[in-house]
Parts: structure tokens; sequence; C-alpha cells
């Protein structure tokens, strides 16, 4: 059975069971081409069901809606913040028209949900609008900006309580391996020796310092621009609402959330989202380097450094029986690769706003969101799958950390740098190895 609704444009047939309506049918057959729809972003659906709530909510307060109808859209975008509708969001998250068709196909869901409740009938937009009523006094330009940021500060500290994992995993293998030596490499040439522990620890102190400017910036989304409307000017929305609309979403969410310093600024400037994607590239660029690190130091098991032990979690060849890959920390930088490259998406769509309203603004933020996914997934496979489980090959570090570049060090801090050099230059390598052993005292 179908329905049929119309528009400016025309009509457009609709299945009777669907909760979208006319304006989100012709933004998913227009403006479709990633492939996917808001429905792969739940964060983003929950937090922009809790934006109209709190919007209904300060309106009836501000006596400019009734109360009746002010109380079903609460209810029903309580069962979208639920999840009981995803499927229903259709639209294209990385669509045109500054992120129009997301804020209608809110609007129209949670407007026919209502309406079923007040025994009204779908399509129908009566008692409850979606325009009229569900999107009373907001605009889609500060009611998708705030949502996105709402997702992007829940989702953005489940990465950090991943990252707090790894931190973790590191500094227990930073004291499981403190006291195993080996030697350590600058220009991918021996140095001197050390133990594997300090490595670690550097890993572990290296991801703490990102992790504390990615909680920074992504603190720093608590503040957004609900009731500046378009521009920032909040014309459309009275002044009785703009007054609660940010309490009143305090209470909806929980978060100790807050008004832009200038909503104009707001407005043109994503500046704040692009903070974090740089944040998000800068951490993917530490945990690249971590990863080639292990595959380096766990190469052989051979002809390479074999100084660790990766866990093997799956045949790593389809031609050579028994061959085990890093594929665990291949995959993290995989992602880290894939994270920078979308960075430089998100910092494009910070530079392409013009004048008076950015309208690249869903495209950054979704981008947003998708890095710190990969970033979560990955980040907590690489603790669970590789990290926890490393092992030293302690005979092979023993090895290394008695090769000749140490013993050359060890006679330097007692001979000086211009003795050893001038004995480097003079004698055989067994000869200098001699004076190390009868001088220092180390076989």
């Amino acid at each position: 059975m179908s329905r049929y609704e119309k528009d400016a444009f025309g009509t457009v047939e609709l299945p009777d069971e669907v909760l979208y309506g006319v304006q989100t049918r012709r933004s998913a057959d227009n403006l479709s081409f990633s492939g996917r729809t808001l429905a792969a972003y739940p964060g983003f659906i929950a937090a922009l069901s809790e934006v109209k709530r709190a919007a209904a909510r300060a309106n009836e307060r501000a006596g400019h809606l009734p109360r009746a109808l002010a109380q079903a859209i609460e209810r029903a975008c309580d069962e979208v913040r639920l999840g009981c509708h995803d499927g229903q969001f259709i639209v294209d998250p990385f669509h045109g028209g500054g992120g129009i068709g997301s804020n209608m196909n809110m609007n129209e869901v949670v407007a026919n949900l209502a309406n079923e409740m007040l025994d009204g009938q779908i399509g129908e937009y009566a008692p409850v609008h979606p325009a009229d009523h569900v999107n009373a006094s907001q605009s889609t330009s500060d009611a998708c900006h705030t949502a996105l940021r709402i997702a992007v500060v829940r989702d953005g500290k489940k990465l950090l309580a991943e990252l707090a994992r790894l931190i973790q995993a590191m500094e227990t293998k930073r004291s499981e391996l403190a006291e195993v030596p080996t030697i350590t490499r600058t220009c991918m040439q021996d140095g001197m020796p050390d133990t594997l522990g300090t490595m670690f620890g550097g890993y572990a102190h290296g991801l703490k310092r990102r992790t504390e400017r990615l909680a920074v910036s992504v603190e720093s989304l608590n503040a957004v621009n609900l009731g500046g409307t378009v521009i920032g000017s909040g014309v459309g929305a009275p002044d009785a609402y703009r007054e609660r609309v940010l309490g009143v979403l305090q209470e909806v969410t929980g978060l100790r959330l807050r008004h832009r310093e200038d909503l104009y600024d707001a407005a043109q400037n994503i500046d704040d989202l692009a903070a974090v994607s740089a944040e998000l590239a800068l951490l993917s660029s530490v945990l690249i380097k971590i990863a080639k690190d292990l595959r380096l130091l766990s190469s052989g098991p051979e002809a390479g450094f074999g100084e660790l032990r990766l866990p093997a979690v799956q045949a790593g060849s389809s031609f050579f029986p028994g061959k085990i890959n890093p594929v665990v920390p291949e995959t993290l930088v995989q992602c880290g690769l894939q994270v920078i490259g979308l960075d430089r998406t998100v910092q494009g769509a910070l530079e392409h706003g013009e004048l008076n309203l950015n309208v690249w603004e869903g495209f950054a933020g979704f981008n947003v969101l998708d890095m710190i996914g990969m970033l979560e997934r990955a980040s907590g496979k690489f603790t669970d799958l590789c990290v926890i489980g490393i092992e030293a090959n302690n005979a092979r570090c023993q090895e290394l950390s008695r090769t000749f570049i140490p013993a050359v060090v060890a006679l330097k801090e007692k001979h000086g740098y211009s003795q050893v050099g001038q004995w480097l230059k003079e004698k055989s390598k067994d000869e200098v190895r001699a004076i190390y052993e009868r001088e220092v005292g180390r076989g």
C-alpha cells in the first residue's frame, strides 16, 4: 500500500508504513552518492532527537507550543533516541544543502510518530507538523550543528577510554620489559644499549600527550549555537525560547553544554570540529609510528630484528606454511592513514565555508565521527590482540646488547670521543673489542 505526499515540486509516492515524508524522499533520491545513510550514525540520530525534544520542551515552557503537542513530540523523540526507528533515516549524510535533508528526515519521522500517538495519520502532518512544530524556533544550521557536536563529544569519550586502555597496556609492558637489555638504533644504525622497557615508556607518554590534547579539543565542542537559528542572529526563535533552550538541552542530554561566545562566529566557522580532526590526525601519526616500530622489532623470525614476539592471531600467508605476519599493527597503520586522509577533507570543509554560513559543516562532522569510530575500533584491537600479549626474545636482545657499537659507546665514556675515534681509525674491530673487554670488563 502507498500514500502520496505533495510539496511545491509535485507529488511523491511513499510506502504507507514509512515514517519519513516527501522532503526526506527527495533528498535521498536527489543527493545520495556515498552509499551510506544516516542510519550508519545512530549517535547523531540520538543527539538530534534530543535537540528536537529540548526544543519542544523549551517552546512549550515559553508558551509557543501547546502542551499536548510538545509532550507527543517528546515521546516520539525518546523512541528515536532509543534507536527504535534508525532504519527510517535514509538520507545520505553527505548530501548538499547544508544538512537540510538530515534535519527534515528527523522532523518528518518525529512528526509522524507524534501524530500516531495523537490518533492522527502518517503523512497527514496534523496535529503535529514537521516544520511548524517539530522544527519550531530552529533552523537546520543550529539544530544539526548542536547535534553533531553532542555526537562527537560522546563518541570522543569512548575513544579516549580505549586510548586509556592502550596507554595502560604500554605502561604494563614497560614494567615487564624494564630489565631486558637490547640495542637502540638511530638513523636505522646501531646505537647505545638500553632496555626494551624504555621504548614502551616512550610510547605511553607520547600517547598520553596526544590524548590530553584530544580531550581538550573534544571538550570545546560542548559550546553550541542552539537558538542562533540560521546565521547566529536568532531570528525566528522567540526570546523566551532562546532563554530556556540551552538549559533544557542540558536536562535532556546530561551534558555540560554552553553557548558559543559569538553565535555568528559559530555559523560561519567550524574550526572547533577541524581542531578535533587535526588532533585525531596527530594521534594517528603517533599510532602509525608505534605500529611500524613493532613490525620492525618483531621482524624475522631468522633474518629480521627479532627482538619482540607479537601474538599470533591468524595465518599470515596463503603461500608460506606457518608464516605469521604482524597483521594487527598493519591494520592500525591503515586506519591511521585513512584518518589522516579524512582530516584533509575536514580541513577543506573549513576552508570552503563562505560568508555567513558554512554549509559543509555536516560533511566535516560526519567525517570526524568516522575518524573517531575507526580509531576506537582499531586501537581496541591493537591493545587486546597485540600489545597485551607482546613478549621479548630474551636471547636475541642479549645478543644485540653485546654488539660492537655498545662497546664503542662504553669506551667513549671512559676515554673520550677523540681517543676512541683514533683507535677505530688505526686498529681492527677485534683489537678495539679487546680493549673494551680488558678495560670495561664485559664479555
